[in-house]
């Protein structure tokens, strides 16, 4: 049942393409700007750390034609900033594309695209192609092995603490499940490492790259986890039966501390702020989940499987639960609060919008939690009861009267029913719990909601389409009928650059006498507002217009086709 749900989970919860977490802050030259001059090397600033790829930009000219361009590199200084060097002889004129692909700090890939233009805009630009995003193939397969890492890290680290902290009775069926975990996570482990460039570069899955994925730090942090996965090895077969001496605990708090540390070194916890603090509370919130998750399935496994099963085992793990819960409420708290900055990014992100489902899961869990101790504080007197009842008895003579009396007859058939209550509640809260796991490991592959909102009041970023751009059909006469694109630039409340250009019916510049923009807002009965464009030999702009409230906006063209004609024509245009 566990199994179907997981792969449920697996192929509807990752079913969206993954979101990278660093945002692009800002680009030197600005998207859409218009230069007197070539630039000799372009600059982007992200809200995090980045790593850079063999081909992390590719500079295509108005033709189209790729631009051969220096090495990319980070700023001295500055790991969250990328820089690229132009060819010195220049540029020539016209609009240019750049696209770019990084891979964020917490080891995601992030890609897009911005243009900007030489002396004045061209008529036609290059396509904007970031390149590929992900290959579906490749996406889904590495997301598969990251959600079974996290599963089968709760499997072994929560068993281990299970039978060395709650000291079940009959462990011999606990050993098959912490194997279990270990294989697991190691497939997963060398799944990610196999998988991980052909994931960075968004192509189909081959070994391409491999060599350089072990140079980078998803990679070594990829070959640390398997490391330690060999030195865990070592430990399961020494520690054998003896989980409560204090040397065992002592090496095996050790492994588990240095494995919960490879996903802090790989996810949100190693960028952004307060990095320390942050790389200790995730430590802490993977240890309590796979304590937590992990020893409820062997706490299922130990009720339904083992011949004997101790109230007092129970009531450890209650007792563990509990601290388990307790960590896990406090880290949330403060990782939440990291990620998201901010109140509105709970409903208005989707980093927020996920959070509110994991704790509406979370609620769910600790609601069955606390049945489960429930029914375990019930099981633990029934068994106390039973042990002072055992130790009170006065052995009856020989022939004597039938021992014990119907109301202590019903005390054992009264505790089946505790263990059959309790077996039920921990089973819902395994399967509860797994939920909540795929969603923190979604929740991983999710742009924060701190991020999101730098991203957004920051400079616009690459890759998406931050500036209005109208096509505006209109009547030549005889020589039929042309269009003047009109870019609006960044088409926000405030000061924008506005760039019209005319063309033929034949798809080619044409020159007006006149072109005049005029903006009105009817719901505020503001305007009309004059843009004053002016000939800039090709284009018509200006760079100095300003737009004092959002919303819809009837932008007029008038166009002076000769002396003595003109035709006007209106647009709605939606201003941020």
């Amino acid at each position: 049942m566990l199994l179907g749900t997981v792969l449920v989970l697996l192929l509807f919860g990752g079913a969206g393409p993954a979101s990278a977490h660093a945002a692009l802050r800002a680009t030197d030259p600005e998207d859409g700007a218009v230069l007197k001059s070539a630039p000799r090397q372009l600059t982007l600033t992200f809200t995090e750390s980045v790593g850079l790829l063999d081909d992390s930009f590719r500079v295509l000219d108005p033709k189209n034609q790729r631009i051969r361009t220096g090495e990319a590199g980070h700023v001295p200084g500055r790991s969250d900033t990328a820089r690229v060097t132009l060819p010195a002889e220049g540029l020539g004129e016209g609009t240019f594309t750049v696209a770019w692909r990084v891979v964020s700090a917490d080891s995601h890939p992030v890609s897009g695209a911005f243009t900007f233009s030489v002396g004045k805009p061209s008529a036609t630009t290059a396509s904007v192609d970031p390149g590929p995003v992900e290959n579906p193939t490749t996406a889904a397969l590495y997301n598969i092995a990251r959600y079974l890492a996290y599963l089968a890290a709760a499997l072994l680290i929560g068993t281990a603490v299970f039978l060395a902290g709650c000291r079940p009775a009959d462990a011999n069926i606990l050993p098959r499940l912490l194997w279990a975990g270990w294989w697991t996570l190691a497939g997963a482990s060398v799944a990610l490492l196999l998988l991980r460039a052909a994931y960075e570069t968004g192509t189909a899955p081959t070994l391409d790259g491999f060599g350089r994925t072990l140079t980078t730090r998803p990679g070594q942090v990829l070959l640390a986890r398997l490391g330690l996965l060999a030195l865990t090895a070592g430990y399961l077969r020494w520690v054998r039966r003896a989980w409560s001496a204090k040397g065992t605990r002592t090496v095996g708090g050790v492994l588990a501390v240095a494995l919960a540390l490879t996903w802090a070194a790989g996810e949100h916890a190693s960028a952004g702020i307060q990095v320390p603090l942050a790389m200790a509370s995730s430590v802490l919130h993977v240890l309590a989940m796979a304590a937590w998750l992990g020893g409820l399935t062997a706490l299922v496994t130990t009720l339904y499987r083992a011949s004997v099963v101790e109230a007092a085992t129970v009531a450890r793990f209650s007792r563990l639960a509990f601290a388990c819960v307790t960590v896990l409420v406090v880290t949330g708290v403060y990782q939440s609060w990291r990620g998201l900055g901010s109140w509105a990014a709970l409903t208005g992100t989707s980093y927020g919008r996920l959070l509110l489902f994991k704790l509406t899961a979370v609620v769910v869990l600790l609601g069955a939690a606390g049945l489960s101790r429930q029914w375990a504080a019930r099981l633990v007197t029934v068994d106390a009861e039973s042990v002072v009842r055992a130790s009170e008895r006065v052995p009856e003579p020989a022939g004597g009267p039938p021992l014990p009396p119907a109301a202590e007859a019903a005390r054992p058939s009264e505790g089946i029913g505790y263990r059959r209550g309790l077996r039920r509640s921990v089973a819902v809260e395994v399967t509860v719990g797994v939920v909540v796991l795929v969603l923190t490991t979604v929740l991983t592959g999710t742009l924060p909601g701190r991020a999101a909102e730098e991203a957004s009041d920051a400079a616009p970023a690459g890759g998406l389409p931050v500036a209005s751009v109208t096509n505006v059909p209109f009547d030549m006469g005889a020589a039929g009928r042309g269009t003047v694109q009109i870019t609006l630039d960044p088409g926000q409340v405030g000061q924008n650059q506005i760039q019209a250009v005319v063309f033929g019916a034949d798809g080619g510049f044409a020159a007006v006498p006149e072109l005049r923009l005029t903006f009105t807002l009817p719901s505020q009965d503001i305007g009309p507002l004059d843009a004053r464009l002016s000939d800039r030999g090709g284009y018509w702009g200006t760079n100095d217009f300003s737009l004092p409230l959002a919303g819809t906006w009837t932008m007029k063209t008038t166009v002076r086709i000769s002396e003595t004609d003109q035709v006007s024509e209106t647009d709605s245009v939606e201003i941020r």
